[in-house]
């Protein structure tokens, strides 16, 4: 019955007359910075001569131009094209058959039902016959009367009220059997679903089984770089998750397939520009607009973001109040505030285009949740970059440029692996891998290639993390996540653990690799900008890691700091990035009082100006410190910057940057200062 059930319920799905269709499955995918290249597996046995197969089932976001086939041995292709078409979604065993299954039980309880009905109701029928036998044939008592009287009136009750709850019970089973029939019959009638086929035309020599595997591009998928960051305190390395966040919505899911991440575009026009010659003539005064060439595309949209915050600033690190911010495409924007700072909800377009008088536009894809942007392309010739973590307050936001620091020199610390092997088993350390405690590790039983990292502890940090198993020591390994393929063109990260990513949009996250990096911890100060003390890691060495620009989460000390974003297309040295605000250092700018009276002489105006910065230290620690400020540069000649004074500081001609590098003892407080004189017509106006 179920069998007839379930072949009545399918029939209007059932497709006959066609068996070319070959079934294939998605193997492997290299995922770009935006599309993906699928790779399929089909097997098919063709017979001598011309022959055709249909590939069914696929993405409707292929680019026919991209199909390619391997595995045809001595079989020739005579024709291979890419159709849309609309099949039915068929019904999947596991949502039909519960349905056939509680039809096929509530028949059966129907059954039973209504031959208890039955039964009853021939019970009835019996009583009242032989009442009625009973009171013609024999004279009865008062008393016997009443005896009978009250049986037979139970019984009957009993009867009519059995019946009238089994009547109540079929009615429910006959409504639910109206729903499942309704729900199968909206299953029968699935709506149909556009999907992609390719049909392919063999020649075969002679009769022959082939193993292809098919390659195409498509759109609707992509990845964005991510980033965790994390110090546990500061003479510690500093821990750097490279991660991909991996989206896709193809009309196929992956299951179960390997994972490969490319940083390369295949969208871009790959096309050589050609120059050709310049002529000069004379213009309407209106035409004299030089047009800008075609920049390099550094980042990517990122489609999870909600929300973006930043700061817009001109070349030299200034905000630019009242600077434009739209989202491409739309009436969606905002303005930067005195600072030059914006907050920016991102409903719906991929860009942001900002601009303001007297500097070019600048159009990015909205690549992270925080974009600090320059509007001066020279912003990407600098020798250092803080970039800095932000908390849940917009005041504590902070985003500093500071370029005459000496790099830093390279080390390079190596460890040796010794299992237990080679340690007494009374010193025997605990063996940690990825995170996992492993007993009885033995040396060898990691390919050393396949290890990332290895880090060492020993003493109070061991016990502390890993209790009384830490105290011969902990040797924490973190094996690598990925390998790396580099070409002349780009980079690709295979993934070692295969992936299932549904074709729903929903970012699925994956670890590239981990590193260790050695890293410089002080603290950082430049009240001129921000009245906050930040405590900073800087490291080297970078561009080996194949960085690409993203978010970082900051976590410090186990607790969450902030968000920023790493950009290693405007780092050139080294990076440096915030783990968060110190409280407990202070630092104020003062500016003297009376400092050289004097304002003018002659046609000229005179500035005179001089500052103290007080820094005092409240832990309960020795710190480095590094302070900055600044001094005006002129970029006219009837302005005139002289008298500078700068006293220990360090300083910056070119750039008219100021540093101190100080050392604080808990308590100590120490007082900078500076000071400088500008000249210029007394009926003019400058920007100080």
């Amino acid at each position: 019955m179920k069998t007839l059930c379930l072949f009545l319920a399918l029939c209007p799905l059932l497709t006959f007359g066609n068996d070319t269709k070959t079934p294939s499955a998605i193997t492997a995918v290299t995922v770009y910075l935006n599309g993906a290249n699928i790779t399929r597996t089909a097997q098919c046995s063709l017979p001598e001569g011309t022959s055709e197969i249909t590939l069914t089932g696929l993405s409707t976001k292929i680019d026919e131009s991209s199909i390619q086939l391997s595995g045809l041995r001595s079989v020739s292709i005579l024709s291979m094209s890419y159709d849309l078409n609309f099949n039915p979604i068929p019904i999947a065993t596991t949502v039909s058959d519960p349905l056939l299954d509680r039809l096929e039980r509530i028949a059966l309880e129907i059954a039973a039902l209504k031959n208890n009905i039955a039964g009853l109701e021939e019970e009835e029928r019996v009583i009242q016959a032989n009442r009625e036998v009973s009171a013609r044939n024999q004279a009865l008592s008062l008393e016997k009367i009443k005896e009978i009287g009250a049986y037979y009136r139970q019984r009957i009750t009993a009867i009519k009220n059995e019946i009238f709850s089994a009547n109540l019970s079929v009615k429910k089973l006959d409504q639910e059997t109206r729903a499942l029939q309704k729900q199968l019959a909206e299953l029968n009638n699935a709506p149909e679903q556009e999907r992609g086929e390719i049909n392919i035309t063999f020649d075969a020599p002679v009769a022959t089984s082939l193993d292809l595997e098919i390659s195409y591009q498509v759109q609707g998928a992509g990845w964005i770089p991510n980033y965790d960051i994390t110090s546990n305190k500061i003479d510690t390395p500093l821990s750097l998750k490279y991660k991909a966040h991996v989206y896709q919505k193809t009309g196929n899911d992956w299951d179960n397939v390997t994972i490969t991440l490319s940083t390369e575009n295949p969208n871009i026009n790959m096309a050589k520009p050609n120059l050709g010659a310049k002529y000069l003539n004379f213009t309407n005064g209106y035409q004299n607009t030089v047009p800008r060439a075609a920049k390099k595309k550094k980042y990517v949209y990122n489609p999870s973001v909600r929300k973006v915050t930043g700061t817009v600033v001109d070349e030299s690190g200034a905000p630019l109040p009242g600077a434009t911010v739209l989202i491409k495409g739309t009436s969606e924007g905002t303005q930067t505030d005195f600072d030059g700072h914006f907050s920016l909800s991102v409903q719906k377009g991929q860009e942001l285009v900002v601009s303001y008088i007297g500097f070019h536009n600048e159009e990015l894809p909205i690549y992270s949740s925080v974009m600090n942007i320059r509007l001066d392309e020279s912003a990407s010739q600098l020798d250092e970059v803080i970039v800095t973590g932000y908390g849940k307050s917009q005041n504590e936001r902070f985003s500093s440029v500071v370029g005459f620091e000496q790099a830093l020199a390279d080390r390079v610390s190596g460890v040796a692996i010794r299992g237990a092997s080679s340690v007494g088993r009374e010193r025997t350390p605990l063996y940690v891998v990825d995170g996992v405690v492993v007993e009885g590790f033995m040396e060898g039983d990691i390919d050393s290639d396949a290890i990332q990292a290895v880090e060492t502890l020993t003493g109070a940090n061991a016990r502390i993390i890993y209790g009384s198993r830490g105290s011969n020591g902990v040797v924490v390994i973190t094996t690598k996540k990925s390998t790396v393929e580099d070409t002349l063109t780009n980079t690709k990260f295979v993934i070692k653990k295969p992936y299932s990513i549904a074709s729903d949009g929903d970012i699925v996250a994956i670890e590239i690799n981990t590193f260790q990096l050695d890293a410089k911890y002080e603290y950082f100060a430049a009240p001129i900008v921000n009245e906050h003390v930040f405590l900073t890691s800087t490291f080297q060495n970078w561009e080996k890691y194949k960085l690409l620009p993203g978010e970082a989460s900051i976590y410090f000390k186990g607790t969450y700091a902030g968000k920023t974003t790493i950009d290693p297309y405007t780092t050139k040295k080294e990076m440096t990035v915030s783990l968060g605000i110190e409280q407990n250092i202070t630092v104020t700018r003062k500016q003297r009082k009376n400092f050289k009276a004097k304002s003018f002489t002659g046609s000229n105006r005179i500035l005179n100006r001089a500052y103290d910065i007080t820094v005092k230290n409240n832990t309960s620690a020795p710190i480095d410190l590094k302070l900055v400020d600044r001094i005006p540069i002129s970029q006219n000649k009837d302005i005139k910057v002289s008298e500078i004074t700068t006293h220990t500081a360090a300083y910056d001609t070119k750039k008219g940057l100021l540093a101190w590098k100080l050392q604080l003892s808990p308590q100590q407080s120490k007082t900078e200062g500076f000071s400088f004189q500008v000249k210029y017509p007394k009926y003019k106006r400058i920007s100080m």
